[in-house]
């Protein structure tokens, strides 16, 4: 892994599957969450400010998830 955030492989992978469409934070801790400490590319990306939860609604299911300047900044190197 590099010292700049968003550089590895998977959260690469992670940022480009945002940008594609409009996501739900429930699809992706879905797709993206992992119990496994070797994998944890949500937790990585969240705290590295790539990505972040718009609040919708009461529910936090429903709120979309959207890349930062950070995320999309890393996502165009």
């Amino acid at each position: 892994m590099t010292d700049r955030p968003g550089e590895s492989a998977p959260l690469l992978e992670l940022l480009t599957w945002i940008e594609e469409r409009p996501r739900t934070y429930a699809e992706a801790i879905d797709a993206w969450r992992s119990n496994c400490p070797r994998h944890p590319v949500w937790d990585d990306a969240v705290a590295a400010g790539l990505v972040r939860v718009v609040r919708e609604g009461r529910n936090q299911s429903e709120s979309a998830v959207a890349l930062t300047d950070v995320g999309r900044a890393a996502l165009s190197r």
